[in-house]
Order: C-alpha cells, then structure tokens, then sequence
C-alpha cells in the first residue's frame, strides 16, 4: 500500500477514534463511516486499550527481509540473467525463479507476493 493509501486509512481510523470518544458503538461507527464490523470492533478494542494513538498507522505492513547490500547485490545477480542461474531452456524470469534465486542466495524462503512487492521496491516492473 502507498504512503498515501495508508494516510487515508489512518484518517479513516481517527475518525472512529473521534466517534468512539463521543460514545458511539462500534455499530453506530460501521453505520457513519462504512466499515466493517470486524474493523469496528476491532478499532474499538484498540482504542480502549491506548487511545487515539492506538490507531495511528505503523508503517508499511511488511518490512523487507533483506537489507541494503543483498538488495544491491540482488539486483546485480538479476542484471546477469536467468541463463546465468541455470535457466536456459526458458530464459525468462518469472516471480518462482526470482523465489528460487533468493533462497539460493541468501537462505531466504519469500512467497510469490513476497517477491512480486519486493521487486517493486527495488524498481523492477513486468
């Protein structure tokens, strides 16, 4: 998600933050700002246990599990080609060899999300 999707989802949350310090229920906030209940309940709990601030957002859901140089590092090893990582009847990358290429190199096991978020970050596109 972007910076800006999660502003606005954390907007969203103060918002019920501001409704719930006024005495709404969790159903009453689903009706006002069309959430779910899950997320009305939810909210709801987090914010009795520590306020306003409770909701506020944390960041990127996902941290990336590889830091700067193996990113640099990752990157380089993708410039030199599938060919050079043993693909050479399909000399293609796919998300399952870009999966395959990081456990190899690094002993780190990412799903095809993972990997697809990850290759985003470092600037890569289909």
């Amino acid at each position: 998600m972007t910076a800006a999707g999660r502003a606005r989802r954390e907007q969203i949350r103060l918002r019920a933050a501001d409704l719930f310090a006024r005495g709404m229920s969790p159903p009453e906030v689903v009706r006002r700002l069309w959430v779910s209940r899950t997320s009305a309940y939810a909210w709801h709990q987090r914010w009795e246990a520590g306020g306003p601030d409770a909701l506020r957002s944390v960041g990127p859901g996902s941290r990336c599990r590889l830091d700067d140089e193996q990113r640099v590092r990752l990157a380089a090893e993708l410039d030199r080609g599938p060919v050079a990582h043993g693909w050479t009847v399909d000399q293609r990358w796919t998300l399952g060899r870009f999966a395959t290429l990081i456990a190899r190199l690094f002993g780190v096991s990412y799903t095809l999300t993972g990997v697809d978020k990850l290759l985003y970050r470092m600037g890569y596109s289909a």
